[in-house]
C-alpha cells in the first residue's frame, strides 16, 4: 500500500475531481477526527487508503478481508466505524442496493456519481447524462442555490437477471 499521508498518491488515486484544488483526503479526515477529540491512527490510515484503492462500490467486509490478505491488521469493528467516521467527513457515501448488505463509494470532489443498479444481481453500471445536470441546475435556480454536484441512481432490473439467492 502507499502512504496515506502522501497527499499526491491520494489525489493521483481518484479519478474524475470535479473540484479545482482538491485537499488531500487524509487532511480532510484528518480535520474531521479532530473536531471530533479522535486521533488519524495508523488503521484509519490504512482504511482510507483501502478505500482509495477500491475501484467503485465495496462492502465493508470485502475491504476488510482485503486489507487482512495484504497484511493489515485491522479489526471488524475498526472499519465499520471508520467508515461511519468517513461518511461523517463526507468522503465516503453508503448506497443500499437492497436491505441485507450497506456498500460505500468514495465520493469526495466528485460532484456526478450517477448508476443503475439491478436489485436482482447487484450488478452497476454508471450513467451519464446532461439532463440530469441540466435538471440540478434548474432546481437550485429555482431555490437560489449554487448547484455543486448531484448523485443519481436507479433501481431497476436487468435483462436475462435472476434474483440472488442470498
Amino acid at each position: 500500500m502507499s502512504n496515506p499521508n502522501d497527499s499526491n498518491a491520494a489525489q493521483d488515486a481518484l479519478p474524475a475531481i470535479d473540484s479545482i484544488e482538491m485537499a488531500p483526503l487524509c487532511a480532510i479526515f484528518r480535520r474531521h477526527l479532530k473536531e471530533q477529540n479522535l486521533k488519524y491512527t495508523p488503521e484509519r490510515a490504512d482504511i482510507l487508503n483501502a478505500i482509495i484503492e477500491q475501484d467503485g462500490i465495496f462492502e465493508a467486509d470485502t475491504l476488510m478481508h482485503g486489507m487482512r490478505a495484504q497484511g493489515d491488521r485491522v479489526s471488524k469493528a475498526t472499519v465499520y466505524r471508520t467508515l461511519k467516521l468517513l461518511q461523517d467527513a463526507g468522503i465516503i457515501n453508503q448506497t443500499l442496493f437492497d436491505g441485507k448488505q450497506a456498500h460505500y463509494q468514495l465520493v469526495y470532489g466528485r460532484s456526478e456519481l450517477d448508476s443503475m443498479v439491478c436489485v436482482n444481481t447487484g450488478a452497476m453500471m454508471q450513467i451519464e447524462s446532461t439532463e440530469l445536470a441540466d435538471l440540478r441546475d434548474a432546481i437550485c435556480r429555482e431555490h437560489g442555490w449554487e448547484p455543486v454536484g448531484h448523485r443519481f441512481q436507479v433501481y431497476g432490473i436487468s435483462p436475462g437477471s435472476t434474483p440472488r439467492s442470498d
